[in-house]
């Protein structure tokens, strides 16, 4: 390849979908923005380019990364370019060139090894200058122009790879760096950590984030058969063994650029499954073991409410960002985490579990309830006042 075949910078209309507070986001109308989009020259050597992060080499982390920067074509300057397993499996295509080429034009330069996120190469494209670290560093990243341009300091992890030291230091950030706006206390001091260490396993295999889906909700669903049989200690340690597995999907995705509509649904829709299944077993439990408690009532109110959330989750995440409150988003966020799942187990521990019962047959109506007024509440009504004023 040549620097004349290297194509003009031009700008391109893209579409991104809203990444807000929760985990869940699916369908949600997108926003239109002006997107620079230009090529990326990647200069790596092919002992840098051949270390791995997290089951990734970190020259398949930057073509891929380039990529969803909406960078294009993307050229590799190398003597020996290794496998890009997940740039091939993604279908991005790159070329290699054994010099660096000239630029008639900017291009996005990444020259060395470096762990760097998607939304800091946009910005740094967006503004034509450097990526600096969060300590001030300046980072091998940058727009060629004719004139320096400013220092983006990054938003996210951007970390220098040189060596297997330094990308041994990068991994161990890039995993640290991983949570998710959801995460509740238990979740992040407990089943993140427990379920981190699968993570670390599954990367180096053919496991699909998917796959760890779908055997989360197994063991959420082998769960409620503990609970209807009366077995509520044993259920609840399952359930919460389900908490675990299900803070692993999640990062598999990521940190494989594994993310897809299909797995955002299974997410969100096992979660509804496995939560209708404990709170209805939970009823059919109790009822056997304590005929004082209305237990059958309370499990399909809990049931049935779970039904409500669901359909009021799902047309609330159909709305832009623009158009939800602060307020909508943090109880959404509340929708993703299982921490209840540490007071169940107290309770069955205590012999108390129809407390919980009677909280989630109850409380769970308020919860919808909550989610219906704040999303057709005054934002709504001004939304509605403003196109019907316009028109």
């Amino acid at each position: 390849m040549t620097a004349n075949s290297i194509p003009l910078t031009r700008t391109l209309l893209v579409s991104r979908n809203y990444a807000g507070a929760t985990r869940y986001k699916l369908d949600a109308p997108v926003e239109r923005r002006a997107v620079k989009k230009i090529p990326a020259v990647l200069v790596c050597d092919a002992k840098t380019g051949s270390l791995k992060i997290a089951g990734l080499t970190v020259l398949d982390r930057l073509v891929v990364s380039a990529h969803r920067a909406y960078c294009g074509p993307i050229t590799i300057v190398s003597d020996a370019t290794p496998r890009l397993a997940r740039a091939e499996e993604l279908q991005i295509e790159t070329s290699s060139v054994p010099a660096l080429p000239a630029f008639p034009d900017p291009v996005l330069l990444i020259d060395g090894g470096v762990l760097v996120e998607p939304s800091d190469l946009e910005r740094v494209i967006e503004h034509g200058g450097q990526l600096a670290a969060a300590n001030g560093s300046l980072l091998p990243v940058r727009v060629t122009t004719p004139k320096a341009g400013p220092v983006i300091v990054a938003h996210g992890l951007a970390v220098a790879i040189v060596n297997e030291v330094s990308a041994r230091v990068a991994e161990r950030k890039f995993w640290a760096s991983l949570s998710s706006p959801a995460d509740g206390l238990v979740d992040r001091f407990f089943n993140r950590p427990l379920g981190r260490l699968l993570s670390k396993l599954l990367v180096h295999t053919s496991v699909s984030p998917n796959q760890v889906s779908f055997v989360s909700i197994v063991i959420g669903v082998v769960s409620a058969w503990f609970f209807a049989r009366g077995y509520f200690v044993l259920g609840a340690l399952v359930f919460q063994f389900s908490a675990v597995i299900d803070c692993v999907d999640g990062e598999l995705a990521r940190v494989l650029f594994k993310q897809s509509r299909l797995g955002k649904w299974l997410d969100l829709a096992g979660d509804q499954v496995v939560h209708f299944c404990v709170f209805a077993a939970l009823g059919i439990g109790v009822a056997r073991t304590n005929s004082s408690v209305p237990a059958t009532a309370l499990g399909a109110s809990a049931a049935l409410g779970v039904l409500l959330s669901f359909a009021v989750i799902i047309r609330a995440l159909r709305r832009p960002a623009a158009r939800r409150s602060p307020l909508l988003n943090r109880l959404l966020e509340a929708t993703a985490n299982r921490d209840f799942s540490v007071l169940l187990l107290a309770l069955a521990i205590f012999g108390r579990i129809d407390l919980f019962l009677w909280m989630a047959g109850i409380g769970i109506h308020i919860f919808w309830i909550a989610l219906l007024l704040l999303l057709w509440g005054p934002a709504h009504r001004s939304i509605s006042a403003t196109v019907h004023h316009s028109t």
